[in-house]
């Protein structure tokens, strides 16, 4: 695709010939990406591709006399192109900050921009590189529009409106702007919370503005494409995006029936792949600006996608920016991105990403189904620590409220992921202990308090395994807690920050981040001292560590903070450790474990149901009854 390659190039040289399988594999992803999108822009109201119903439109020469024709339509009911395919075309570009231009007589040299000749309409090899600069008009320095007026004609015609011999039938002029009028990216504001004066305070405070700043941009590459295959068009019907580049044979001629007209050759001025991230913002300082432009033929359905899809996103930036409700397809951001990935990321990379992507998914979900299944089926609490099961509800809803403070650099995807966690974390504290609100003792500031009373008389597993958290907490503690009051001294005094709330949070999540992995410790702790994992959820935790490994993937291709990326890489040490006490405490798991559970968490009942029957010495099948330590004996490891 010309136009991928030219934004990915920046515009200096054209895609190399030896690329097409990689362009290949971009135009089925944007084929995937337009399918998705398309019933959201289009809908059905795309009903502007040639239809085979329309009325035959005869050629525009042989149209009748203004006179002749008695029903004459102000708005025409079907339109056709005004010169055949092969025309030969001359074209010219001229930018100035005014939507009227004078005599092209009259004009600058330094306005033009583009003079081209003998361009073949309909030729698909047709592909001409532009590369030039101008200088910046004063009037679009200061915030102005910078307008491009094109003038087509018949090869050998005169271009200029002014000119003696011009005639509509052989030549048409229309302007499109270069720039784009778009809102300011919000930059937050931070400070120093301790060391900045009042005065700097109640500064920053004046120079805030309330609702979006828009601001002029410009993008440096261009593609022009004229749309040779267009034919006969419902112009009433027709999708306003697409509408706005066809312009009809100025004379308001007519055909017989008075309801058909002509249309000029549709130039597309392509925006769809130019990224804001790109662009330069126009003030005082932009004296004088480059362009590229790649000048070719693009085909009908092209045409239809690229500019439905590309002003629906505009549409949803303005909406979102003026404070309207949010679009259904967002403030266009992610859309951004998307289209980010699709140039910037090498075609192996995202072909990978795609597939891991997919993977991700089923082991999260698969994860998420063994994890309920495991808790829902335990009936002690051997081996779990209760505390951790806290810690880890407390450091993933800090990590919530911290992605929330940074949700412009934060993909839903990750929000909702964390969300889920809390969750899942806080249906476990009901599983392992009574949540209860009892009165407060006399000298208590509050009435009430909530208290996590055992469900059942601990066995004496259990409290082996209550005392192995408290030791391997109370280690924890000399730990944590000297480096997180370090880091937050240090966070306070050479950092800036939004506010107070934004300085709990940044400090409290930046020390889940690196330290958080010492919560897991005391799990692992509690399995040396036991000397067993077999109360561990052994296939949520081989989903998750799984993912694990995806998500260090990610943390190099999906939109998120620095410190969410780094954390990602701390799972893997936990991951070889489980690794190691798996292999050093071996587990048959086709056996009931010394915990009441099986290898795949099968019920005792079903296990003892399932066991085969044995027959007396008489050929009578003898009725066995189970005995209270027959049960028991099934429940130990032999």
């Amino acid at each position: 695709m010309p136009e991928v390659a030219q934004q990915r190039q920046g515009g200096t040289e054209a895609a190399p010939a030896n690329n097409r399988i990689q362009q290949a594999i971009q135009a089925i992803g944007i084929f995937f990406l337009v399918q998705f999108v398309v019933g959201q822009f289009l809908g059905n109201n795309n009903k502007s591709s040639t239809s085979s119903k329309s009325p035959a439109v005869p050629a525009f020469t042989d149209r009748p006399a203004g006179a002749e024709i008695s029903d004459h339509r102000s708005i025409p009911q079907t339109i056709a192109p005004i010169w055949p395919m092969n025309s030969s075309l001359d074209l010219s570009i001229y930018v100035s900050p005014s939507l009227v231009m004078p005599s092209l007589k009259s004009v600058g040299k330094d306005s033009l921009i583009l003079e081209e000749q003998a361009f073949t309409l309909g030729d698909w090899k047709e592909n001409r590189q532009i590369d030039t600069s101008f200088k910046v008009p004063k009037e679009v320095q200061n915030n102005g529009t910078l307008w491009a007026h094109f003038y087509v004609a018949l090869h050998g015609h005169p271009l200029d409106p002014a000119a003696k011999g011009y005639d509509v039938a052989n030549a048409y002029h229309f302007f499109h702007p270069l720039n784009h009028v778009i809102p300011k990216k919000k930059v937050a504001k931070t400070r120093k919370l301790v060391g900045s004066s009042d005065t700097e305070v109640e500064e920053e405070e004046k120079a805030e503005v309330s609702g979006p700043t828009w601001s002029s941009y410009y993008h440096p590459n261009f593609t022009m494409s004229f749309i040779p295959d267009s034919g006969t068009q419902n112009y009433v019907n027709m999708h306003p995006a697409i509408r706005q580049y066809v312009h009809l044979e100025s004379s308001g001629a007519r055909d017989a029936s008075g309801q058909n007209a002509w249309y000029y050759p549709i130039l597309f001025v392509n925006t769809f792949w130019q990224l804001r991230d790109h662009m330069t913002e126009l003030n005082s300082t932009v004296k004088e600006l480059p362009l590229h432009i790649n000048l070719n033929n693009l085909a009908n359905w092209k045409f239809s996608l690229y500019s439905s899809i590309g002003e629906g996103a505009k549409q949803s930036q303005k909406q979102a920016a003026s404070g309207g409700p949010m679009p259904a397809g967002g403030d266009g951001s992610e859309f951004e991105a998307f289209k980010s990935i699709l140039l910037d990321t090498n075609v192996y990379l995202l072909a990978t990403t795609a597939i891991v992507t997919v993977l991700h998914m089923v082991f999260e979900g698969l994860a998420f189904k063994s994890d309920i299944s495991h808790w829902r089926n335990k009936k002690d609490n051997v081996g779990i620590s209760f505390r951790t099961i806290l810690a880890n509800v407390f450091m993933q809803t800090v990590i919530f409220l911290y992605l929330m403070d940074n949700s412009d650099g934060t993909s839903w995807m990750i929000l909702f992921g964390q969300g889920m966690g809390i969750l899942l974390e806080a249906w476990k504290i009901t599983k392992t202990v009574d949540v209860r609100i009892r009165g407060a003792s006399p000298d208590s500031w509050l009435p009430y308090k909530v208290t996590f009373e055992d469900k059942h008389k601990l066995s004496e597993t259990e409290e082996k395994t209550k005392e192995y958290d408290q030791i391997a907490f109370r280690y924890l503690y000399m730990v944590a807690v000297p480096l997180l009051g370090a880091y937050a001294v240090y966070s306070l005094l050479y950092e800036t920050h939004k506010s107070w709330y934004s300085f709990v949070i940044t400090t409290l999540v930046g020390s889940v981040y690196a330290y958080g992995f010492l919560m897991m410790v005391p799990s692992l702790y509690i399995n040396y001292r036991l000397k067993s994992v077999a109360h561990m959820p052994a296939k949520a935790m081989t989903y998750k560590f799984l993912n694990t490994f995806i998500d260090d993937l990610f943390a190099f291709t999906i939109k998120m903070p620095t410190l969410h990326r780094l954390a990602t890489l701390r799972d893997d040490v936990i991951f070889f450790v489980y690794i190691y006490q798996a292999w050093a405490y071996k587990v048959d798991y086709t056996r009931v474990n010394e915990f009441g559970q099986g290898g795949d968490d099968e019920p005792v009942e079903d296990k003892l149901a399932n066991k085969p029957l044995s027959a007396a010495p008489d050929g009578e099948v003898a009725a066995t009854k189970v005995t209270g330590s027959e049960t028991s004996a099934a429940k130990k490891r032999k």
